[in-house]
């Protein structure tokens, strides 16, 4: 799997998570750039991440996120990871 597929697989999971069909994301998005992407929401797209990609992240990995971009880049190396 590639990062542009992994970026429309969590396209729909940030769509799910915010309840918003419209909602578009970017690579360089934070949460200041998303209305209601508070501390819970985070938590609901960690969560969503895991079960979507079947992997499991350690608290280290998800305190050093800054953007979309860091989420995916994230993902593409732990599914990466498990084919080695």
């Amino acid at each position: 799997m590639d990062k542009i597929e992994i970026l429309e697989r969590v396209q729909e999971i940030f769509r799910d998570v915010f309840d918003d069909e419209n909602l578009n994301i970017k690579r360089d998005n934070t949460a200041a750039d998303i209305e209601d992407w508070d501390s819970l929401a985070n938590i609901n797209l960690v969560v969503a991440m895991e079960k979507e990609f079947n992997i499991k992240y350690i608290i280290e990995e998800i305190q050093v996120l800054r953007d979309v971009g860091d989420m995916i880049d994230l993902i593409y190396k732990k599914l990466e990871l498990d084919n080695e």
